[in-house]
């Protein structure tokens, strides 16, 4: 049966937060789940990541870059894995079993990412979750949905970008498709899946029952298709990549002026009027009153645009826009995100403090949260990646007396699931 989880054994940056008191376990890697996990730990859950023995997270090799005093650590681990705790188990060992069984008596949430059916063969089939703890919430993420005829592929994220659409409206022209430059799939599922974690608990709170919440990279980037889907679904129309300019609103989007580039977004017509009027061009737009009328006609827009940008440079240009009301940015790089101002400003940028790198920095939760009188509760302090293994001996101890003088079965470097077993990357 769930027991509830004593907060005064959590760790100093998981104590606070809205999700206090709640104990998550983190069976997952790669990055869909353990982001969906990260989330959840973000938010002042404890979060106990079990991991394989030996070498760990699969992201903990990924790299470069790789950093630290023996070049070991691969910053990829750290972007997904902060305010979690680590465990090495051998889940096909009777050693695993039992300590996860035991976490799992306590524990909140479950997340994990293995193929549809790895999990029932590890020996924790639904049934059995629900006899070790009727109130816990599982989350599963798998790569094409848990059933229907393609279950069983193995769904890695640029994979999944291509077969779900996005990569077919991302690229300069529809001969060129392009992935995300991010593992967008996995980012999302993982956002969904933290999204009905919340759902479920808040479900639990009235009937007092767990149940398990499923997602996967194929619904979270369908799930995210927007008006894009329904042009394909109602309009009939197959909508196709076309660079830097938004499909139904023109001008949006990147436009060149002298030595660079900026971006602007005219969403209406008032906007448009405002635009026309800033750089003189009354008596250029015949034909182009109307946002329909732009978009048909597209290119003349963008050849438009240009030459009025032509004579100033990207500074001077925003200055102008700025001043006019008229929505407009410049393109940053990742270095200049976190050296911005406005970035710091909304905890963006997280220092934590390494126990072999020492303080380090690392990109922060995305939610801030405020009293309706306006005062910031939001959770500042946050635990750095942990190392692998690190929190065994105490995690053995706390829960339960007859584990803490075991250890992780297996020998180093072999893995508590097969390789043949992983799904979600």
């Amino acid at each position: 049966m769930s027991q509830p989880f004593d907060t005064s054994s959590a760790p100093a940056a998981a104590a606070v937060g809205p999700l206090s008191g709640l104990l998550v376990v983190d069976l997952s890697r790669a990055l869909a789940g353990p982001h969906a996990a990260q989330m959840l730990g973000d938010l002042g859950a404890r979060v106990i990541k079990v991991e394989n023995p030996g070498r760990g997270d699969d992201t903990r090799g990924w790299g470069p870059p790789f950093v630290g005093p023996d070049e070991d650590i691969a910053t990829y681990f750290l972007a997904c894995n902060r305010n979690k705790e680590s465990i090495c188990l051998d889940l096909k060992s009777e050693d695993g079993h039992r300590v996860l069984t035991s976490l799992l008596e306590r524990a909140d949430v479950l997340v994990e990412n293995f193929r549809p059916g790895v999990l029932d063969r590890l020996g924790f089939p639904p049934e059995t979750l629900k006899e070790v703890n009727p109130k816990l919430i599982t989350l599963s993420i798998s790569g094409f949905g848990h059933d229907g005829p393609e279950a069983n592929r193995a769904g890695y994220d640029q994979i999944l970008q291509g077969e779900a659409g996005l990569m077919s409206l991302t690229g300069p022209t529809p001969e060129d498709p392009q992935r995300v430059g991010v593992p967008i799939g996995d980012l999302l599922a993982g956002m969904y899946g933290a999204y009905g974690v919340l759902a479920a608990l808040h479900e639990r709170e009235r009937t007092g029952r767990g149940q398990v919440v499923r997602t996967s990279l194929l619904a979270a980037i369908v799930g995210v298709h927007a008006f894009q889907g329904t042009r394909a679904t109602v309009a009939g129309e197959t909508p196709q990549a076309q660079g830097n300019h938004h499909p139904s609103i023109a001008p949006y989007g990147l436009f060149a002026c002298r030595g660079g580039y900026v971006q602007i977004s005219v969403g209406s017509p008032k906007l448009w009027d405002t635009f026309v009027a800033t750089f003189g061009l009354q008596d250029r737009i015949e034909g182009l009153e109307t946002n329909a009328q732009r978009v048909t006609r597209r290119q003349d827009v963008i050849a438009l645009v240009e030459a009025a940008f032509a004579e100033y440079d990207s500074e001077a240009l925003l200055s102008v826009l700025a001043e006019a009301g008229i929505p407009a940015g410049r393109v940053r790089n990742l270095q200049e995100v976190y050296a911005w101002e406005q970035v710091a400003s909304q905890h963006l940028v997280s220092e934590v403090q390494h126990p072999t790198l020492g303080p380090i920095n690392l990109p922060g939760p995305p939610l801030r949260f405020f009293t309706p009188a306006g005062e910031e509760t939001t959770k500042l302090e946050h635990a750095t990646p942990p190392e692998l293994d690190a929190d065994s001996a105490t995690i053995r101890a706390e829960f339960g007396p007859e584990l803490a003088g075991t250890a992780a079965s297996g020998t180093s470097g072999a893995p508590g699931v097969s390789d043949s077993n992983k799904g979600v990357l």
